[in-house]
């Protein structure tokens, strides 16, 4: 049969994940141990408190038929009085929330509702492949904004050329940034907002990561900006926060025009998020000052701190991240990141994700996430040690 995909499919670059997936299975497959520094999956289980709470809603028949689509009344209260707390922003329940089946689903479905054919979104590189993919499925045309380490990963609005913001309708920021780990002020979110309010531009925010700080105070939302709710909204996933990344639930908070569009846009394609895990991620958010956050935070700061260690005794340059759980490794001088990749897999059944694959500013690096326990990381390090740099 001929190729059956779309064009839309086939102006896709390959999920750069899937294809990391089917080398590591293939290696172990043939019996090879890999220690998977890939996909970044926490490596441990969902917090006992929120099971507790998941245990009580699923038996609880309200929860059983098709849930509300925009997010029972409960969970979009919970998520507002979340936003007062942590970041002291007032959020109108009803029209400045939306609940997401993960926030990765939200990103992928906004382009759609809020971007028309041949308008252009503005995408970080490196950056979330998602952000590509969802304006291609849109018909938009994707212009990369290049992310360096000399801006400390962040965009300069100024170097984006006129021609594009007079067509540009969205551009996606992301603070903690995946891959590279780095973290925004304030007073960069300020500039983002003025640029999104002179050009016209729908400043989305993915701060899946705002929860997993590292070092330095909690990272801001873009929402505490005065004014940010006219041009922006902000993404949230209780993913890796909260080890829930199977659990599939997130939201969206802002601009109540721009969130009753995606809505609409999810009302045609999905049912709502199950109700009993919208109670189990109220009573996360609930409580995301709990001790456990901070030992899940710690966690990820030693073996970070391990992992950068061992990289940098063989030509890598490597330095613990501000926030998230990756490494944003540059590669020994003379390779490339996918040789590099290729020779970790080969050569020490290790695996870690190309920088290419975020986008070609990415090139150079390996970003590697710290899901593995300290004593995985050492056996990885000692591996690498024996192959030839």
């Amino acid at each position: 049969m001929n190729d059956v995909r779309s064009d839309r499919l086939r102006a896709l670059p390959p999920y750069l994940f899937a294809e990391i997936d089917r080398k590591k299975r293939a290696a172990r497959n043939a019996g090879r141990d890999i220690i998977d520094f890939g996909v970044g999956d926490p490596d441990q289980p969902t917090h006992d408190f929120i099971i507790a709470r998941m245990e009580r809603a699923i038996r609880n028949p309200k929860n059983h038929p098709y849930p509300l689509g925009g997010g029972s009344p409960d969970f979009r209260k919970n998520i507002a009085a979340f936003f007062q707390k942590r970041y002291s922003v007032e959020l109108d329940p009803a029209r400045e929330v939306l609940a997401l089946i993960g926030s990765k689903e939200g990103l992928g479905h906004l382009p759609l509702a809020v971007v028309s054919v041949g308008q252009t979104v503005l995408i970080p590189s490196p950056g979330y492949p998602v952000y590509r993919a969802a304006t291609i499925f849109a018909c938009a045309e994707p212009f990369t904004v290049e992310l360096t380490a000399a801006t400390h990963w962040l965009p300069d609005f100024d170097m984006i050329p006129a021609e594009v913001t007079r067509k540009a309708r969205l551009m996606f920021l992301n603070y903690p940034n995946n891959p590279t780990g780095a973290t925004a002020t304030l007073d960069f979110f300020k500039r983002a907002v003025a640029f999104g309010r002179q050009h016209n531009v729908l400043i989305a925010h993915d701060a899946a990561y705002n929860d997993m700080y590292l070092t330095g105070a909690p990272p801001p939302s873009i929402l505490q900006v005065p004014g940010a709710h006219d041009v922006a909204i902000e993404f949230h996933s209780a993913s890796k926060t909260f080890n829930m990344t199977g659990w599939r639930i997130g939201f969206v908070a802002g601009n109540a025009d721009v969130i009753a569009a995606l809505a609409a846009v999810k009302a045609n394609f999905d049912s709502g998020v199950f109700g009993a895990v919208q109670e189990a991620a109220c009573e996360a958010y609930a409580n995301f000052e709990r001790p456990e956050l901070y030992k899940m935070r710690e966690l990820y700061t030693a073996r970070a701190a391990i992992l950068c260690d061992g990289l940098n005794q063989f030509g890598f340059q490597a330095q613990p991240p501000q926030a998230t759980f990756y490494v944003w490794a540059g590669v020994p001088r003379g390779y490339d990141c996918m040789t590099v990749c290729s020779r970790l897999l080969d050569e020490a059944d290790v695996v870690g994700v190309p920088g290419s694959g975020f986008g070609p500013t990415g090139e150079g690096y390996v970003r590697f996430a710290v899901n593995v326990s300290a004593e995985r990381i050492k056996t990885a390090i000692e591996r690498m040690s024996r192959m030839k740099w």
